[in-house]
């Protein structure tokens, strides 16, 4: 089974391309953590990350974005000093500052899913590359949705992130053509 280049031998990897990356994402609670997850990648590898996914959730209470945005100084410090994630003071502080502007989201459009979908105007975007080279780590619709979520007071949502974000909640599906994932491989067969 072929899959996209960049994924390694490592099980957990395999496991969240062929069942998680570039599956399209409406659920606000997944949202949130993706967003969070990815923002904490920064200069990172998405597998640091991913190998301490379980760790995130029980430090961040499942990811629940009303108690995150509700942490205090005593719970931040308490996660600065939680071995299972990456104890960096700005990725911490600005998961909670992502809380509160997740809300707002929320309150302005209903859900966050709305306003993230409403970029795509609801539809996934399928691109055709055939190769990892030819994938962009940036685009024009990630620098837009990047300087409306700084507009809106995000932090760790520059637009190499977002884009990232867009592949992994399935708003942009990167899987290269020759992957059994990308959805032209079946016709191929």
């Amino acid at each position: 089974m072929k899959r996209c280049d960049w994924v390694t031998d490592e099980e957990i990897y395999k496991q969240y391309h062929d069942q998680e990356w570039g599956v399209p994402v409406y659920d606000d609670h997944h949202l949130f953590e993706m967003l969070i997850l990815e923002g904490a990648q920064a200069g990172l590898s998405w597998i640091t990350i991913l190998k301490r996914r379980e760790n995130y959730r029980k430090a961040f209470d499942g990811f629940d974005v009303n108690r995150v945005a509700q942490y205090d100084e005593d719970k931040i410090q308490e996660l600065l000093t939680n071995k299972g994630i990456i104890r960096n003071k700005l990725k911490v502080r600005g998961t909670v500052k992502n809380a509160n502007a997740f809300l707002a989201i929320q309150k302005e459009y209903g859900s966050f899913s709305s306003y993230i979908w409403g970029f795509s105007n609801g539809d996934p975007i399928i691109n055709k590359w055939t190769s990892i080279k030819e994938v962009p780590v940036e685009t024009e619709l990630s620098k837009k949705i990047s300087k409306d979520l700084k507009k809106r007071g995000f932090t760790f949502v520059g637009p190499v992130i977002i884009y990232s974000f867009l592949q992994a909640v399935g708003i942009i599906n990167d899987h290269t053509t020759d992957c059994f994932r990308h959805p032209d491989y079946s016709e191929r067969q």
